[in-house]
């Protein structure tokens, strides 16, 4: 794609870029991906047109340029992602933060500004990158923070990025899985519970794009036909024994089982459950109250 003798600035890499992927992506997204790859990985601004590329990152360049056209996430490809004004730390054992996730965390954020309780303690269930909890302790410095994941690879990127964002020892994060109530027994009581956990029924495989089936993790992303909602109901029972009264339980959703997961937190006995549109006006997050 670039020999060692061409000489390419800035200009003529984002003009690449964008011939080379909009055919699969699309003028809008291909655009964004330009962007995010050469200010991220190479300090070029969208402003930078003469800033010339040194052979080492122009051999850099080709090769994340290959990895997109095969399909990779840019995130994947610069194994970093921007959530809420933070980077994170990313890799296929882990899934992509998205914005719909900053909604839930802003609204659990100004949840916990009206918690009139000394260091409240928050438990992030499948932490994934950490980019839930991890953000919650940056943005709230005050809360105790504890995080679950049961898988070991994501486990290990989750502490690398609580220990660069926060700080060593800034928060408690533990092996488990929370679908065994054997596990249970480690954890105390909290004032929040949050969690993003699987909640694509594998018959929805056809409404996921290609890129999410092929390079995300399956075992964060998809759950069985037969019980679709087993991790909200293993999560509200779990609460039911662990939360505070008058804490918060903060769920987000599939939009097209929103309303069952509501339903059943109503029915368990959760009290103020409110279902939440995202910016896209799909119901996609849930918050429910231990009663007093």
């Amino acid at each position: 794609m670039l020999s060692k003798s061409d000489i390419m600035n800035a200009s003529e890499a984002r003009l690449l870029l964008l011939e080379s992927l909009t055919p699969r992506y699309g003028a809008g997204e291909s655009a964004s991906i330009s962007r995010i790859l050469l200010e991220d990985a190479f300090g070029i601004r969208p402003y930078d047109r003469d800033i010339v590329l040194a052979p080492e990152d122009k051999e850099k360049f080709a090769a994340m340029l290959k990895r997109l056209l095969e399909g990779e996430p840019v995130q994947y490809v610069l194994g970093s992602a921007d959530f809420f004004g933070l980077r994170f730390k990313v890799s296929p054992a882990v899934l992509i933060p998205r914005q719909e996730t900053e909604e839930l965390v802003a609204w659990a954020l100004e949840w916990l500004k009206t918690r009139q309780v000394e260091s409240p303690g928050v438990l992030d269930i499948g932490l994934g990158s950490g980019c839930i909890g991890i953000t919650l302790k940056k943005k709230n410095p005050g809360i105790r923070l504890t995080g679950v994941e049961k898988s070991p690879a994501a486990l290990e990127i989750a502490l690398e990025n609580a220990d660069s964002i926060l700080g060593k020892d800034a928060c408690h994060f533990v092996s488990g899985d929370i679908l065994d109530e054997s596990n249970w027994a480690q954890f105390s009581m909290y004032d929040m519970v949050i969690s993003n956990p699987p909640y694509i029924p594998f018959s929805e495989q056809s409404l996921v794009p290609e890129h999410v089936i092929d390079y995300e993790p399956g075992l964060a992303l998809f759950v069985e036909d037969r019980d679709p909602l087993v991790f909200y109901r293993a999560i509200a029972a779990f609460c039911l024994k662990k939360l505070h009264p008058g804490g918060a339980l903060f769920f987000e959703c599939n939009e097209f089982s929103a309303g069952q997961v509501a339903d059943m937190l109503r029915e368990k006995g959760f009290s103020g459950v409110i279902l939440r549109k995202d910016l896209t006006g799909a119901a996609r997050m849930i918050c429910a109250f231990q009663p007093f």
